[in-house]
């Protein structure tokens, strides 16, 4: 996992290989019902609403969260792009951050498929907030993508 800063914008970029066919991989994570089961319990993930159906570019997705001090936050995602088997975006319309812009990419690899995460965001209040981040963002971003990392090869399996 690779963090970066440009200028006022953060990158978080994950990448793993799992044991499973892209076609496994895409059904996964295009499903926003998922997104609970490879969160951490104590951000108390809730779906409010997922549009319904397929995934597909405009679709609206609405969650309910914790991830500090157990203050419950709307955060409301907008899937911007969809290329069938191979990426989509979120991309945040509600929520804690300023911009939150989430590009997941599957491809298929020799015995599997690499997933790759990379995520540009934005504190709100920069001059304040960004103080805070190697604080407090940059670690709980780090143990969320951590466990999301350790949760897909508890249910996949591990790349050999």
């Amino acid at each position: 996992m690779d963090f970066e800063k440009q200028g006022q914008i953060y990158q978080l970029s994950a990448k793993i290989n799992l044991p499973i066919s892209v076609n496994e991989a895409w059904d996964f994570l295009s499903n926003p019902d998922n997104l609970k089961i490879i969160t951490p319990g104590y951000m108390g993930f809730n779906i409010i609403s997922t549009g319904g159906g397929d995934m597909f570019p405009g679709q609206i997705i609405s969650y309910k969260v914790s991830p500090l001090l157990g203050l419950k936050l709307n955060w409301v995602t907008e899937i911007t792009y969809v290329d069938d088997m191979v990426y989509f975006v979120d991309e945040q319309r509600i929520g804690p951050y300023a911009l939150w812009h989430h590009k997941h990419f599957v491809k298929e690899i020799n015995g599997g498929t690499e997933m790759i995460d990379i995520v540009h965001y934005q504190l709100p209040f920069p001059l304040l907030a960004n103080r805070f981040h190697g604080l407090l963002v940059k670690p709980k971003l780090k143990e969320i993508f951590n466990y999301r990392t350790n949760k897909l090869i508890e249910l996949f399996g591990k790349y050999e």
